[in-house]
């Protein structure tokens, strides 16, 4: 009677796949850039609560506003995931959603390549980059000025 042979291996699980999208803007650009991705990938269907805007450079004036309420209620509506949450590129709280926009919008070279690095960490489904986040995300896909964000 033959021996059985060794068993199959199976593949190794594999983390789920996370798109990256590029929109080319300048740092002054950027701010408006990911705001008018935000309000396409609103019209798309996605739920506010779905979407982290990440600020590389000065934050976004919506941050700013609520942060004027105290940090105890800014965080509160990240807990509550009710509404698109503005935070540092480099959030000193966990902060994950299904869609993160990243906004190179100022700031050191360096600092922008670390946050799309850690941009990738905080989106399950869809990333985009407004602006230059350094080379690695040059590299994640083609931007183009004017192309349509949809998800």
């Amino acid at each position: 009677m033959p021996k059985p042979g060794p068993a199959p291996r199976r593949p190794a699980p594999t983390a789920p796949q996370i798109e990256v999208r590029r929109v080319a803007a300048t740092p002054a650009e950027a701010l408006e850039r990911a705001d008018e991705v935000v309000d396409q990938l609103l019209d798309a269907g996605r739920s506010p609560g779905e979407i982290l805007v990440l600020t590389v450079g000065e934050a976004h004036p919506w941050q700013q506003h609520e942060l004027s309420f105290g940090e105890e209620r800014y965080w509160a509506q990240l807990a509550e995931g009710g509404d698109v949450f503005y935070a540092d590129a480099v959030p000193t709280r966990p902060a994950r959603r299904e869609v993160v926009v990243l906004v190179a919008n100022g700031g050191p070279a360096a600092r922008a390549a670390e946050a799309y690095a850690a941009a990738l960490g905080h989106a399950s489904v869809l990333l985009v980059v407004c602006g230059d986040a350094g080379p690695a995300a040059k590299g994640a896909a083609g931007a183009a000025p004017g192309r349509p964000v949809s998800a």
